[in-house]
């Protein structure tokens, strides 16, 4: 399947509502509103194709940029792919759930996660944050040093209230991940959610919310989901 025909399918698949939802959290033409689950029949189609979902990536138009994530070959790109997607994601449905999502799958997810939470950009450090989730979610607890998610735990506690809003959201999501699916460090996450406590996220256009990272933990122990991994990151 090729560039124009993937574009013409994914445009038949737009509905109107799921466009006017991505555009009120952040989305701006082009795009077309294609709901995610509408994507996978041509997904199966294709499975990996690296150079199609460069093509796509590369329009600008959201649900090809989403699209492209599905069908890319993480192994396939380098930091300097990655640093190119993140440098088009420009919100945080993109940073978070594109790129994020396709660079955990990749075997230098650790390492340019890294650089981008040490970046100071709020959407990078969001990325690399969420990355992260992906990865703790997913692999298992040996592939990870035990000391460098513990100071990564001590950074959530010391900053997040001044970092970035979308940069806050997902340390909040790392620190509930951590507890829920990383064992080594399950009791530190819940004293450490204990004294973050809850986290204010004002959004733009948008009612004020507030996360609470040590009540989320508290839902997945009372059902039983510690330990949880999911056996796939992308759909």
């Amino acid at each position: 399947m090729d560039f124009e025909t993937v574009m013409q399918e994914l445009e038949a698949l737009g509905k109107e509502r799921s466009k006017k939802m991505y555009i009120s959290n952040g989305a701006h033409e082009p795009l077309f509103g294609v709901a995610t689950g509408a994507m996978k029949p041509i997904a199966k189609k294709i499975k990996k194709n690296q150079q199609l979902a460069e093509e796509l990536y590369a329009t600008g138009n959201y649900d090809a940029m989403y699209f492209a994530g599905i069908i890319a070959d993480p192994k396939a790109m380098t930091e300097s792919d990655f640093e190119r997607w993140i440098d088009g994601a420009y919100f945080y449905m993109l940073s978070d759930y594109v790129v994020a999502v396709t660079l955990s799958e990749s075997d230098i997810a650790q390492e340019v996660s890294d650089k981008w939470i040490a970046s100071g950009d709020e959407l990078k450090m969001s990325a690399g944050w969420s990355c992260y989730c992906w990865l703790l979610g997913n692999r298992k607890d040996k592939d990870f040093s035990e000391s460098k998610i513990s100071n990564m735990l001590d950074m959530v506690k010391s900053s997040i209230h001044d970092s970035p809003g979308r940069t806050k959201s997902a340390m909040n999501n790392f620190l509930s991940t951590v507890g829920i699916s990383y064992l080594p460090l399950h009791e530190k996450a819940i004293e450490t959610a204990k004294e973050t406590g809850v986290v204010e996220l004002k959004r733009d256009n948008k009612k004020t919310s507030f996360l609470n990272a040590y009540e989320n933990i508290q839902k997945e122990m009372d059902r039983g989901r510690i330990g949880f991994k999911r056996k796939y990151v992308r759909c």
